[in-house]
């Protein structure tokens, strides 16, 4: 950090952390076995997209990556914009260890393209008795949350986000508070 961007009160983005992500693979079996959790065979990378023409391509070659890897392991591939002009890539695999190879494959080629920073969360969706659960992965801290809406618009079932989180201490690096 330079000297000016001291003085004008300025800060760099905390670089992102990738390599916590696999802990979701090995606490998979908690997961299913202890929690009851059913992975709904979905997970997704959500970044922040740059317009730049270096950006465009470095999406294009990702998109093509992703392909190639898609159809070596018979996964399903989406790129998608949400509401809040965030970019997402969607993935659809029944074999979990696929899903978490897919959203680390992701996560390298938007780094190796010099757009770490733009990388925002991994969320990996998992169900429990017909209700929708998330396993969300913070890349700047390098830590997991869960998050369980509660039916209503931007309401969360925060009993169920603690009990999930105190199961799964042990198996996965948690983000300490919930908010």
């Amino acid at each position: 950090m330079s000297f000016l961007d001291i003085l004008f009160g300025r800060s760099k983005p905390a670089a992102s952390k990738t390599e916590a992500i696999f802990a979701i693979a090995t606490g998979y079996v908690t997961l299913v076995a202890q929690l009851e959790l059913k992975s709904t065979n979905k997970a997704g990378v959500c970044f922040r997209p740059l317009a730049s023409s270096h950006f465009d391509l470095a999406e294009k070659e990702m998109a093509d990556l992703l392909r190639v890897s898609g159809e070596t392991s018979r996964s399903k591939v989406s790129l998608r914009e949400d509401a809040y002009g965030f970019q997402w890539v969607i993935l659809e695999d029944t074999e979990f260890e696929d899903l978490v190879a897919l959203i680390y494959l992701t996560t390298e080629t938007l780094r190796e393209k010099g757009f770490k920073d733009q990388l925002l969360a991994a969320v990996f969706a998992f169900s429990k008795n017909g209700k929708d659960i998330y396993w969300i992965y913070n890349y700047k801290r390098g830590k997991f949350y869960p998050f369980v809406p509660a039916g209503k618009e931007q309401e969360r079932d925060n009993i169920m986000e603690l009990q999930l989180q105190a199961a799964m201490a042990k198996e996965l690096p948690l983000e300490p508070a919930l908010e």
